[in-house]
């Protein structure tokens, strides 16, 4: 893998500066491997890891975590892993008493107006834990995909909203990490869409945007991955970027420059 993009991609929770929201962006293409690195990275690193899961089903995360060499469900039973299924949360809500609680609450709402208790789950699971149990490192909060939210009528001034309460309270408080996965639908219509997707984009200190091949599909190469540094970057990086062609295997994905495929060479 290229040095650069190795030290993003795989630089020790230790050694990375705390604090920073990475922004993971598909555009005609699949992006949810980006979700799969950080989900196995963090856990590998042992950090305390609040996962909100709007799009596949626990199972699902957790053959693909096999694969890369962690067990969701062992992470989830000491604790390391607290995970939001929300699937099967979308469907218990409806079956809940009214008075109750719930992260995913604005799905029983004529108009959802507040993600607070889904901000108020991120918080109650990423709070430091009380002396005599498991310590773990640096907090991360990974969303797979805030584009859902959308779809499920939630306006984006709340989820943009709830991205910067949780930036306050995991990234400058706790002094972790987020990780949040948006779609771009390429819709110039779809001005909610963008709305999210640049209001995202300027709260980023990294931006990690997996796009599709002008050509179409290729059984070599199944897109690429541009790289961005947004403002809050060291001044050396700001407002750069790179660009680097993937191919997804089984268990890992290989990356190369532009037009330097090993299937071309």
């Amino acid at each position: 893998m290229f040095p650069e993009l190795n030290d993003l991609l795989n630089a020790s929770p230790d050694r990375a500066e705390p604090g920073k929201l990475t922004l993971l962006c598909d555009a005609e293409t699949d992006g949810s491997f980006l979700v799969h690195h950080f989900l196995s990275f963090y856990l590998k690193a042992n950090c305390k890891v609040c996962f909100v899961a709007l799009v596949q089903s626990f199972s699902h995360y957790n053959i693909v975590g096999q694969k890369l060499g962690v067990s969701l469900t062992t992470a989830r039973e000491r604790g390391q892993l607290v995970f939001l299924e929300g699937l099967r949360s979308a469907v218990d809500i409806f079956f809940r008493a009214e008075g109750k609680a719930h992260p995913l609450q604005f799905l029983r709402e004529a108009k959802a107006a507040s993600l607070q208790p889904l901000y108020e789950f991120v918080r109650e699971a990423l709070e430091p834990v009380d002396q005599g149990e498991a310590a773990w490192k640096r907090p991360v909060l990974l969303v797979d995909d805030l584009s859902v939210l959308l779809s499920l009528g939630v306006g984006v001034v709340a989820v943009l909203d709830f991205i910067h309460y949780c930036r306050a309270c995991v990234c400058c408080r706790l002094q972790g990490n987020i990780v949040a996965l948006v779609h771009d639908s390429g819709d110039a219509e779809d001005e909610e869409s963008d709305v999210l997707l640049n209001g995202l984009s300027h709260q980023s200190h990294l931006v990690l945007r997996a796009e599709g091949l002008a050509t179409g599909f290729c059984r070599d190469v199944h897109g690429q991955l541009r790289v961005l540094w947004r403002t809050p970057s060291p001044p050396a990086q700001r407002g750069r970027s790179l660009t680097f062609q993937y191919k997804i295997q089984d268990k890992s994905v290989s990356f190369f420059a532009k037009g330097l495929s090993p299937a071309v060479l």
